[in-house]
């Protein structure tokens, strides 16, 4: 296979990723790259639904189990990983496909996600108190005074982008909107492939009943130990680890804020089911979708072979 296509199947949380994921790629000789911020960190099996052991020996995987929780892997990073994956597969003549469901990481493939500015560790720690003593207000306190011109485009209630922002803006001492429109001149490290997108949907009451199943399931395979033995290798100073849905809420119920384990379970299928339509609105406006497949059709259910994507994608 020569022609530079990459495959994405993506959609929201609990739609059924995986298993369709491994049909596809069996079927068309494909390895995978997995393209989810959690998943990358080892030990992170259950409250990330990470694929089995026995699924990931089906088919090669990339992009699991990177790092140890404890260490830090960024968007940069993966970038390089995702890199390297792309080029070695082609190599090989076999197609990849990507799947998961981390929209910054999978607008990657689409847009520059980064840039060259190296925020340095004294920013970092100025930036990081700020957020300790003062919160979300504090960084847009700071912000609103080195950035007089405005915010930009910038979603000023995600306390991680406003965190980044003010990194950015401290580091090159450049206002918001001048370093946005720097960025607009920023070119995709994934520009000269072709992609492919497969959206997978299903209604939203299947959803949340799938939703509900999972969390039921992740209880039931060991997460608050899984989450314990994690805490014992750093989880707790690892921000995106332990702020990710199943994780922060197993850590309140160890700190004793949360009194029940059934509570528990409720709050993670709340939670995440509230995250749906934050990632229905993403994939919407931020991801350019070819194809969708509503799950609940029956026809569907069995998705076999070259479904996903048309024959003449697969034969370019």
């Amino acid at each position: 296979m020569t022609s530079p296509y990459l495959y994405v199947l993506t959609g929201p949380t609990a739609v059924g990723k995986t298993e369709l994921g491994l049909v596809w790629a069996e079927a068309n000789g494909a390895e995978i790259l997995y393209c989810d911020s959690t998943a990358l960190y080892q030990g992170m099996d259950v409250g990330t639904a990470k694929p089995t052991k026995a699924e990931q020996a089906r088919v090669p995987h990339h992009g699991l189990d990177c790092v140890p929780v404890g260490g830090k892997f960024t968007i940069k990073d993966y970038v390089a990983l995702a890199l390297q994956v792309v080029k070695a597969v082609a190599a090989k003549g076999k197609p990849l496909l990507i799947t998961g469901g981390s929209g910054f990481y999978l607008k990657t493939f689409f847009a520059p996600v980064l840039d060259a500015v190296e925020v340095p560790d004294e920013v970092s720690m100025r930036v990081k108190q700020i957020g300790e003593t003062e919160g979300l207000k504090g960084w847009l306190r700071l912000l609103k005074e080195k950035s007089p011109e405005g915010f930009g485009r910038l979603d000023i209630h995600n306390p991680r982008r406003v965190s980044k922002a003010l990194e950015r803006v401290l580091t090159t001492g450049k206002s918001l909107p001048v370093l946005e429109a720097e960025w607009d001149l920023v070119k995709s490290p994934f520009e000269g492939y072709i992609k492919r997108v497969c959206l997978l949907e299903r209604s939203a009451e299947v959803l949340k009943a799938r939703i509900a199943a999972r969390a039921k399931a992740m209880m039931e395979a060991g997460l608050i130990k899984e989450v314990e033995y994690l805490i014992t290798q750093g989880l707790l100073e690892n921000v995106v680890a332990c702020n990710t849905i199943g994780y922060r809420e197993t850590i309140a119920f160890l700190k004793g804020e949360i009194t029940t384990k059934e509570a528990l379970e409720a709050l993670i299928i709340k939670n995440t089911t509230q995250l749906l339509k934050k990632q229905r609105t993403f994939f919407r406006n931020q991801i350019p979708v070819d194809y969708t497949m509503n799950l609940d059709d029956p026809l569907k259910g069995e998705v076999r072979g070259n479904e996903l994507f048309p024959v003449a994608d697969l034969e370019a």
